[in-house]
Order: structure tokens, then sequence, then C-alpha cells
């Protein structure tokens, strides 16, 4: 006699929860895709302009947002804050947390804050050459699109939440 199909799920759910967790943990890893996931900051000073980082490893210009990866078992804010400190040498406060968005290449999540700078932010790591403040309508040219994307999306988001 054959099984109906209905028994089949509870057949397999019974098997699956006598497995130990350690070994279920890996069975599912085994099937989910692998991505890296970064934490970015949207940092303006009082005069509404905004920090970018002249990174040595960034794909483009070398212009960008200030962040980097996470650290295993890592939360966004705390690799945020640490990478700022490696990087730059600087402290933030007001801290909230922007959007989170994906991209399928190259496989990555990324978190996006809002902060203030607390201290001057001067390169304080091999990975960054320059670290300047600029006015959002007088970006550097080189700046990929992007980026440029992602800085309106934050000034849009400011804007709409004052009205």
């Amino acid at each position: 006699m054959y099984a109906s199909s209905s028994m089949l799920p509870g057949f397999v759910g019974s098997i699956w929860r006598h497995i130990p967790g350690a070994i279920r943990r890996r069975l599912v890893r085994l099937g989910q895709t692998r991505f890296t996931v970064t934490a970015g900051a949207m940092i303006f000073d009082d005069a509404g302009r905004i920090l970018l980082l002249e990174h040595v490893f960034r794909p483009d210009s070398g212009w960008g947002i200030p962040g980097g990866f996470l650290g295993r078992n890592e939360q966004p804010e705390e690799g945020l804050r640490r990478e700022l400190r490696e990087e730059i040498g600087i402290e933030v406060e007001d801290v909230s947390l922007l959007f989170v968005r994906t991209l399928k290449r190259p496989g990555q999540v990324e978190t996006y804050f809002r902060a203030r700078a607390i201290g001057t932010p001067q390169p304080s790591s091999f990975e960054i050459k320059k670290a300047e403040w600029f006015a959002v309508d007088a970006l550097p040219e080189e700046l990929s699109r992007d980026q440029k994307r992602l800085i309106r999306r934050v000034i849009s988001i400011n804007e709409n939440a004052r009205q």
C-alpha cells in the first residue's frame, strides 16, 4: 500500500525533530544562500554636510559613505561603531536605523544608519586615504551613482520626516 502524500510531511517532521540541534542547523545551512552583511552611516555635521571617505579598496572611484563588513555575531550598530573607530577615529551619537537593502550581486545585506560624529574624522587605517565633509549639492564627481542615490534617499527620508 502506498502512503498518502499527506503522511510524508508528518513522517519527515518526526525524523527531523529527533536529529540533534547542531546537525539540524548544519543541514539547514547547506540549503541556504551565503551572503555578507555591512553597516554604513550617513553622518551629517551641523552645516548639513555629509562625511565621505576615500577608500583604498572601493572598486569604483574610492569615495563613499563610512562603514564596513560585520564580524561574526556582531550587531550592525556595534559593527558600524567599530569600523568608525578603526578607520577614522570617531565615535557617533544619535544613531538611528534608516533602511536595509539587499544586493543580489555580490550577495550582500546592507544596513544604513544616520548618526552625528563625536570628534574630528581623521584617517587612522591604511584602508582610508581621506575623510572629508561635503555639501550634499557638491558631492565628488567621482562618487558612484549608487552612493549618490543612497544619499538622495536619506535626504528624502529626512524631508518626509519633517512634513
